[in-house]
């Protein structure tokens, strides 16, 4: 029997080890879910995977040598102060990166040809036409160009759409107007649909609030800005998104991921109109892909060779 894992993700969905144990079979598998069977020992672990482990869940782990994060974000991890200096892998894997793509493309789709506004008159039998711009005409600009950031612009380009993209540093991303930390509100200006694909880090936490939001083109040929956020909740300020609707400073939103999860029923975002709400589902982790991405990984680490998807736990991604 090799080192022992344990997974640590949410019941009654990832949580069921079967796939990692067909596809690790010589591997004991601790599923920390099934909590009538969780040991008291946890000595011999010597990896472990996580969504939201409870915090020095890891910590108790003697013999741990590698992390594992079941989504591209860490910042659920990395906010455990006792989480051990061993290194972090996150899961970045194809069919994560096409779901999230087929998602942005769908809320960019939606809002350039006025679905939210044609559902409410479906829903009163009322038959009016409205504009329809070209996708060639609207700016789309994605803040964060990672794996997941560069993959949408690509798709959205071949769309039709002008592509734009922003990240702390300048990257290259073939037929993108990429823009860094200094030209922020240059990116902004040239901007009618903006996406959220940052991850959470002390640089990004509220960052698309008012004044941001304040910034964005009003020359929208779709009548004004639109905010799409499938990064993290964090980053959002939610009642300054409610309050740029009110105003008309915002036309519309999407919104895959909150300040509080699941969002409260007390929100407003409920049942204000041109606003597409997603429960976290824009890239769902396929089990199967997370568990050979695992796989790999502990194969490459006890080989030797250098681990893929390694967090920078200063940079928080």
């Amino acid at each position: 029997m090799k080192s022992d894992l344990l997974i640590d993700v949410k019941p009654g969905g990832l949580g069921k080890y079967e796939t990692f144990q067909k596809l690790m079979p010589d591997r004991n598998i601790i599923d920390w879910n099934d909590e009538p069977n969780r040991p008291t020992d946890l000595s011999g672990v010597n990896y472990a995977m996580g969504w939201h482990p409870e915090k020095g869940l890891f910590a108790r782990m003697p013999d741990l040598k590698l992390m594992f994060s079941v989504g591209a974000g860490v910042d659920h991890m990395l906010s455990d102060d006792s989480l051990p200096d061993l290194p972090l892998v996150r899961f970045v894997d194809a069919s994560l990166t096409s779901r999230m793509s087929e998602w942005i493309c769908l809320q960019c789709l939606l809002h350039l040809r006025q679905q939210p506004t044609y559902d409410r008159q479906q829903a009163q039998r009322v038959w009016r036409d409205l504009p329809q711009p070209d996708a060639h005409e609207i700016r789309v600009g994605i803040m964060g160009l990672g794996v997941l950031g560069q993959e949408a612009a690509i798709r959205l380009k071949g769309l039709g759409f002008q592509v734009n993209g922003w990240s702390r540093g300048k990257k290259t991303v073939p037929g993108v107007n990429c823009y860094d930390d200094a030209q922020l509100d240059e990116f902004l200006a040239r901007t009618d649909i903006l996406i959220g694909l940052l991850p959470y880090t002390r640089q990004t936490a509220g960052i698309f609030n008012a004044a941001l939001f304040a910034k964005l083109s009003r020359s929208s040929p779709i009548g004004g800005p639109v905010f799409i956020n499938a990064g993290r909740g964090k980053s959002q300020v939610e009642t300054d998104i409610i309050s740029a609707l009110k105003s008309g400073r915002l036309k519309g939103v999407s919104l895959d991921v909150f300040e509080e999860e699941p969002l409260p029923q007390d929100s407003p975002l409920w049942e204000m109109e041109n606003v597409v709400l997603t429960p976290h589902i824009a890239s769902v982790s396929d089990v199967k892909a997370l568990a050979a991405h695992v796989n790999n990984q502990i194969e490459r680490f006890e080989a030797g060779l250098e681990l893929q998807c390694l967090v920078d736990k200063k940079a928080g991604y």
